[in-house]
C-alpha cells in the first residue's frame, strides 16, 4: 500500500518542526480548524516539502526568506526548525541580507531581530540542558545493581 499524502506530510512535518511541536499543533485542532491542519499537512508538508527537487536545508532557507519578507510571525518557528535540519545561522544571515535588498531593509531588520532572539533562546536552552545533564548523579551500572 502506498503512503498517503497526509502520512508523508506528518513524517516530513515532524522531521522539520519536531514531533513535540506537531503534536501540540494537532492537539489544539478543533472542529473549526481541523480541515486547515489536514490541508497544510497534505499540501505544504506532504506535497511541497516532500518533493525531491530541493533538499530540506534549501527549502528551509527559502521559507525563512519568504516569511521574513512578508513579516510573518511564523518566522520564529521556521528559524527554530532550521536547526533541526542543519541550517547554519550564518546561512540564515546571508538569506536575510537578500531579504534586505529584495524586500526591504525594515523587513530584514525585523527578521534579524527575531533570529537573534530565537538563537539566543536556543543557546540558553541548550546550555541549561547541558548543565542539567552534568548535575545528574551518574547512573548505576548493571554491575552495581
Amino acid at each position: 500500500m502506498t503512503e498517503s499524502r497526509f502520512d508523508r506530510g506528518m513524517q516530513v512535518r515532524r522531521e522539520v518542526l519536531g514531533s513535540e511541536h506537531v503534536e501540540r499543533a494537532m492537539g489544539r485542532a478543533t472542529g473549526f480548524d481541523a480541515d486547515f491542519q489536514q490541508f497544510i499537512t497534505e499540501m505544504a508538508w506532504g506535497s511541497v516539502w516532500a518533493r525531491p527537487g530541493l533538499d530540506r536545508r534549501t527549502r528551509s532557507l527559502i521559507t525563512i526568506a519568504i516569511l521574513a519578507a512578508l513579516g510573518r510571525e511564523e518566522l520564529a518557528l521556521h528559524l527554530r526548525a532550521s536547526q533541526n535540519i542543519g541550517v547554519d545561522p550564518q546561512e540564515i544571515a546571508e538569506a536575510l541580507l537578500h531579504v534586505a535588498v529584495y524586500a526591504g531593509v525594515p523587513a530584514a531588520n525585523t527578521a534579524f531581530s527575531t533570529a537573534k532572539q530565537v538563537f539566543e533562546q536556543l543557546a540558553r536552552t541548550s546550555s541549561e540542558a547541558e548543565e542539567a545533564k552534568g548535575a545528574q548523579p551518574p547512573s548505576e551500572s548493571q554491575e552495581d545493581v
